[in-house]
């Protein structure tokens, strides 16, 4: 069994992570760390768990296989000057601390985008997790960046639920500003922007565009909706570029192509992301579908932590949707 320990314990990622790892067959929870909370009850905070463990947050790490860093962007780092963690340890960051700047000491962070690095994961010691909206947008462009496709601006208009902004609240999150409401925030300018760009040039798109996107406060709490296009030279017909991303997917057991359009219900409390692919005027226009909290976050974090320990990819995470 791989012992695992959970830092920044009481956030949404890592209420999601405690979700699957405690339900997954392959691991046992070491600790789950907030030196905030240390003493109480884990189901004190995540309530959907009452009744599913009797574990309590620690302030200290244990003795792990793998460490999951759940905490704030730009804390990771300090978390791991502050901790002896053992070379050993294999450590998954889900902030942004080593997506663009991978190096940590020994350490060298291989960006867990599965669908792209999976062999360099297989073989990494640490992890940086993919953002959750650069994960719908990099697995909505990958095939064509590969085929060096991406020649003109790349439009992008998402939208994301509340949890994606963290468990506190802000102006902006709490229900009298998200209900019956929609908002464009960041414009052209979101974080996660580099991290798109660095990962389509290294999937083969060497000059890449730039990307016009517009990210947007949703009012709902879980999901990402990706609506992106770009001009298409109609050198391959509908079918065949429609085939291409199938093939190109078909040894991802997470990524789909649908034939139909797509909505959010359809991967809202799975690890799936759907996609579909339209044609209108010239422009190619995907549609691409996750569950921030999944897929965009804790999911794949498990993902990369089932490809780090050779495990199937897939444990733990065969999970029940809500379409209704």
């Amino acid at each position: 069994m791989i012992k695992v320990s959970i830092a920044g314990g009481t956030g949404y990622t890592a209420g999601e992570l405690l979700r699957i790892l405690l339900n997954h067959p392959g691991v046992t929870l070491e600790s789950v760390i907030s030196s905030s909370s240390a003493g109480m009850p884990v189901a004190g905070i995540h309530r959907d768990l009452l009744g599913e463990t009797d574990i309590t947050f620690s302030d200290n790490t244990g003795h792990p296989d793998v460490i999951f860093l759940c905490l704030g962007h730009g804390l990771s780092r300090a978390f791991l000057n502050e901790n002896d963690i053992p070379a050993a340890c294999k450590v998954i960051d889900l902030g942004n601390d080593f997506r663009n700047d991978p190096v940590f000491g020994e350490r060298n962070f291989v960006f867990g985008l599965c669908e792209l690095n999976r062999e360099q994961i297989r073989k990494a010691n640490s992890v940086a997790n993919p953002g959750c909206f650069s994960s719908s947008i990099m697995l909505a462009l990958l095939p064509l960046a590969a085929l060096n496709k991406l020649t003109d601006d790349i439009h992008v208009h998402a939208i994301t639920g509340s949890t994606g902004a963290g468990k506190k609240p802000v102006s902006t999150t709490h229900f009298s500003y998200r209900d019956n409401n929609i908002s464009v925030y960041k414009p052209f300018t979101h974080q996660h922007l580099p991290e798109i760009e660095r990962t389509l040039k290294a999937a083969g798109n060497k000059v890449l565009p730039p990307i016009q996107w517009i990210p947007m406060r949703g009012d709902f709490t879980r999901g990402i909706f990706a609506s992106v296009y770009t001009r298409w030279d109609n050198l391959m017909s509908e079918t065949e570029v429609i085939n291409y991303y199938k093939e190109y997917y078909k040894t991802s057991p997470f990524v789909f192509v649908s034939d139909e359009p797509i909505s959010l219900k359809e991967v809202v409390n799975t690890n799936k992301c759907l996609l579909h692919i339209g044609f209108h005027n010239g422009y190619i226009h995907i549609t691409s579908v996750l569950d921030n909290l999944l897929k965009g976050a804790s999911g794949q974090a498990v993902q990369n932590m089932n490809l780090m320990f050779g495990l199937d990819e897939t444990m733990g995470l065969r999970l029940k949707g809500s379409v209704f």
